[in-house]
């Protein structure tokens, strides 16, 4: 194993604040998981890290459960606030109800229903409000001024991020040996802040590449630009990653420690929703294939043979009447390709 690397003080903050996160009151450990035909096909080994299998179906409950649990008790008393396409949003909503926190979740318009009913039925209000992600940040930022309730930031928050970071922590548990990249969905950048602060102070030389959706390449831009910008638009295909900035505290760790970015089609994150469900008979969200999607892209464009990969499989929460649009362009663009 490599050692790791000194003068990195903001990578071992986070390492000393991922190591203590109580996470597991509540979310659980989950598998890294062979996928042997996508293996097979593309000669190399690929693991599938299944954060869909967490309570809430997607990895967003570690980073919110750790930051209710850090509020103090006149924050806990006085409410919580969020703005979520859907995933925060019940992750939200789970933990402030085993806290016992009153939760209030804003939600943009276009959220799917399947999203929607998980956040109230978890005992949360959920508000739709705006047509995308970024109005509905902003009216939930709106609302937090004018109460006593504090603002849970979906991704730029450094108690997030170290929730977040506990998916590297089991990745190289359960993978000790050789291990070449690990490819992460991106949306406003908590999850991959959080795994590369704690694989690059662990294990230097494995490459973190982020993967986003062409229609919502906010770390792209960053990384381009230097600073976080906002984008003028985004898609709502891959409702999970529709974000138009990264977040300036997950930024702050990626422009160093993020190797690569690469941006998929919807019609890459079709086929490799089916790549998913051929190997595990799990169904996954547009977001959630987004790594898949990426490892398929970065095989093929550099003729990658013999590596193992790991893609972060994040979220199942995919309406049901989706599927159809999802099989009919996966089968378009050739799944197996």
């Amino acid at each position: 194993m490599d050692t790791p690397t000194a003068g990195q003080p903001l990578l071992a903050h986070y390492v000393k604040k991922i190591l203590a996160a109580p996470v597991y009151q509540l979310a659980v450990r989950t598998p890294l998981q062979a996928a042997p035909a996508l293996s097979q096909r593309l000669d190399n080994q690929i693991l599938l890290k299944r954060e869909d299998l967490q309570p809430t179906f997607s990895f967003k409950i570690r980073g919110a459960y750790n930051k209710l649990a850090h509020l103090s008790e006149a924050q806990k008393a006085h409410g919580v606030i969020t703005a979520s396409a859907g995933n925060h949003a019940q992750g939200v909503a789970l933990a402030a109800r085993e806290l016992g926190i009153d939760a209030c979740i804003v939600m943009p318009e276009s959220t799917p229903e399947l999203k929607v009913i998980g956040v109230r039925s978890r005992g949360a209000q959920a508000l739709l409000h705006g047509a995308s992600f970024p109005f509905a940040l902003e009216h939930a930022l709106k609302l937090a001024r004018e109460s006593a309730r504090t603002f849970v930031s979906p991704f730029d928050d450094p108690d997030v991020i170290a929730g977040q970071g506990t998916v590297a922590m089991e990745i190289l548990r359960q993978h000790p040996g050789r291990l070449d990249a690990i490819f992460v969905p991106v949306g406003g950048g908590g999850l991959i802040a959080g795994i590369a602060a704690y694989v690059k102070y662990l294990r230097p030389a494995i490459r973190i590449i982020g993967v986003e959706s062409e229609h919502s390449a906010c770390l792209q831009a960053a990384m381009a630009a230097g600073e976080p910008v906002m984008l003028p638009s985004v898609g709502s295909f891959a409702d999970g990653v529709a974000v138009a900035q990264i977040g300036a505290h997950g930024f702050a760790i990626c422009r160093d420690y993020v190797d690569q970015v690469l941006t998929v089609s919807n019609d890459e994150l079709c086929a490799a929703i089916k790549d998913i469900y051929d190997d595990s008979r799990s169904i996954t969200e547009p977001s959630g294939a987004l790594a898949v999607a990426g490892i398929k892209q970065y095989v093929a464009r550099n003729a990658i043979r013999g590596q193992t990969l790991v893609a972060i499989d994040s979220g199942a929460n995919i309406n049901f009447d989706s599927l159809r649009h999802v099989a009919e362009r996966a089968a378009l663009c050739g799944a197996s390709a």
